[in-house]
């Protein structure tokens, strides 16, 4: 089995040309020294169709656990180990930059086509593991939603928690978004990255890089983050640089999380933003009404029908365009209204923020300005603007910037909830009676009331679209102006206040 799938994985790399004929018996040599390997055969002829990559490196990593080369055989440490044997043959970084860039030069789309295919073909996104996602669509009143249950971030298991926990942190990388992963040969408690590499590009004059997102929840889910360790920050800055970077990579969006807790994403310390060549429900949504900020005229402007906050522009002047975002932000950041329970601080602790969204359109820039306030109270401990407890069962975790567009990342444990809640309501089950189902028993009532003719043949397609109607009314409840006409109201006085 060791002789199969060395060759195989040298094969494999000759094809995807990261080494060259001449190159094979280095290759290996480099692989045996790897895995702790003394006495070896040679390499054997591999023709015709490769195995898939994950399955070449599990038979490696199989034989080094039953070695003793590696301590246990879940995932944490088969991930360390089958990533170096990767990065053993991926060509150095400025290879990569080369060659990206000699096709940026004949069009920014090939790149890209190329880089992802790139981060696929090294296993730093692991399509195999991404497959295992349960993903659907849902057609609510606001468009297309995508759902899916996020089943990819493997588990760590017992063993490899308690070696994390004995290691002493090293403070490097600073963080996982940090350039110096590019190579880092990880440990359990941070993932291994030398099958990893990142183009350097340039925002608002300041060193950047593109990344693709190794968890890809939409097609070519991408990170731009910045060279320095720095925090989050939404300002004129950034809506100047995700319009560089829209104009450098036309085909593609780019958005960022809001800088402040509970309505801003799980990395806030490194200023980064997230991409990609996705269509969300969000960006199909129409403006309902024009609007015009004062001083801004010649930048068209709307409030868009969605259900949290948004304001949409547009203009070909992408320095207007950035000037009006700022002039919206900055009067936000200081707003007060208080038939709206929108307070920008209290005891000093700000609240408002935006979330902001870049993309090109007819030639034109456009700008998404998702309006967002943390506050919290003893009534929604979370969030006022979070979602509601009502609707924990479905989705309890920060609302982010993919969730703002419309896609819903759910927690891994509905999969076995939503299985067991299937059964339970084809079979007539006391839903109380199961811990799967408790947290979802009121919901699942209301649904079996308003789906009399519910069997097995259609349970599950029901319960997928309730999730999605549920997913919606959570974005409701992190709108800072509700769409019923008080919150209209409130959305028009802030309009006015600009």
């Amino acid at each position: 089995m060791l002789q199969k799938a060395i060759s195989e994985l040298v094969e494999y790399a000759v094809r995807k040309e990261w080494i060259t004929e001449e190159d094979r018996i280095w290759a290996s040599n480099r692989i045996l020294e790897a895995l702790n390997v003394n006495g070896f055969e040679g390499l054997t002829e591999v023709n015709g169709e490769l195995r898939e990559i994950q399955e070449i490196l599990n038979d490696l990593c199989d034989d080094a656990y039953e070695r003793g080369v590696i301590e246990g055989n879940s995932a944490a440490y088969y991930d360390l180990l089958d990533t170096k044997l990767i990065g053993l043959l991926v060509p150095r970084p400025a290879e990569i930059i080369s060659k990206f860039n000699e096709l940026y030069a004949a069009s920014p789309k090939q790149a890209t086509d190329w880089y992802y295919e790139f981060s696929n073909d090294t296993n730093y996104i692991r399509r195999q593991r991404i497959a295992k996602d349960r993903k659907w669509t849902v057609d609510t009143e606001y468009g297309v939603m995508d759902i899916t249950i996020n089943l990819s971030k493997p588990e760590k298991d017992p063993k490899a928690i308690a070696a994390a926990g004995k290691a002493k942190s090293s403070g490097y990388p600073k963080c996982l978004l940090c350039c110096e992963n590019e190579g880092y040969a990880g440990h359990l408690s941070h993932p291994a990255r030398q099958n990893h590499r990142i183009i350097p590009i340039t925002l608002g004059g300041k060193d950047y890089f593109l990344q693709y997102s190794p968890y890809v929840y939409y097609n070519e889910h991408c990170i731009v983050f910045n060279r320095i360790h720095t925090p989050m920050h939404i300002d004129a800055d950034a809506f100047g640089n995700l319009l560089d970077f829209v104009t450098i990579f036309p085909h593609y969006f780019i958005g960022s999380n809001a800088d402040l807790p509970i309505v801003g994403g799980s990395v806030l310390s490194h200023d980064h933003y997230q991409g990609g060549h996705y269509e969300f429900a969000m960006a199909r949504a129409e403006i309902e009404e024009k609007i015009t900020v004062n001083g801004f005229e010649a930048v068209e402007a709307g409030i868009v029908r969605w259900p949290m906050s948004v304001i949409r522009l547009k203009s070909a002047d992408r320095t207007m365009l950035c000037n009006c975002a700022a002039h919206i932000l900055n009067r936000w950041r200081s707003y007060d209204d208080e038939k709206a329970f929108i307070y920008h601080e209290t005891d000093g602790e700000p609240h408002n923020t935006i979330t902001p969204i870049a993309r090109r359109r007819d030639g034109e820039y456009e700008l998404d300005l998702v309006l967002r306030n943390n506050i919290t109270t003893d009534e929604y401990p979370l969030g006022v603007f979070h979602p509601h407890a009502e609707k924990h069962h479905i989705k309890k975790e920060n609302i982010g910037l993919i969730e703002v567009m419309g896609l819903a990342v759910l927690p891994a444990r509905l999969k076995d909830e939503l299985a067991a809640l299937a059964d339970a309501m084809v079979s007539h089950k006391d839903l109380s009676d199961n811990p799967l189902t408790a947290s979802h028993q009121e919901w699942a009532e209301d649904i079996m009331k308003r789906y009399p003719d519910l069997n097995e043949d259609n349970v599950n397609e029901i319960l997928e679209k309730e999730t999605g109607i549920v997913f919606s009314h959570v974005l409701e409840d992190a709108g800072v102006f509700k769409r019923n006409e008080e919150g209209k109201a409130a959305f028009k006085r802030f309009i006015d206040s600009l």
